[in-house]
């Protein structure tokens, strides 16, 4: 069983597209909010993150999601962070986020702005 925490990308297309695969066409969702939220994380800090998270990882990653799973679950108890960066495995060159709300820093997280989003329906003609 998993753990409360928040999931977030860089960008919107990539929520989008983290969503939308696995959303049966039937099932499109018609009550989504787009949340942009600011969070204080140094440049130096987040490529370094990256690294890590990637030598970890090991090249067969995509496949092991026991130990995508079991990393972020130890992340999550330890507290540590706010936020952990983790590869997209449906663009493996952009990055998701996991926000720790248990975190002493998620009161902080702000909030930039909410608006309803909508998926384009050409999406679901397939």
């Amino acid at each position: 069983m998993g753990v409360p925490v928040a999931y977030a990308s860089e960008h919107l297309s990539l929520a989008a597209l983290e969503l939308f695969i696995h959303i049966d066409g039937e099932d499109e969702p018609r009550d989504l909010v787009a949340v942009e939220a600011e969070l204080a994380m140094d440049p130096k800090i987040v490529e370094e993150q990256k690294r890590s998270i990637l030598k970890r990882f090991g090249s067969n990653w995509r496949y092991e999601v026991s130990l995508t799973r079991d990393l972020g679950d130890a992340w999550f108890a330890a507290r540590e962070s706010l936020v952990m960066l983790v590869p997209s495995v449906v663009i493996e060159v952009e990055w998701n986020l996991l926000i720790n709300p248990r975190h002493a820093d998620f009161p902080r997280m702000k909030i930039v702005q909410q608006r309803p989003f909508r998926f384009d329906e050409r999406m679901f003609k397939r």
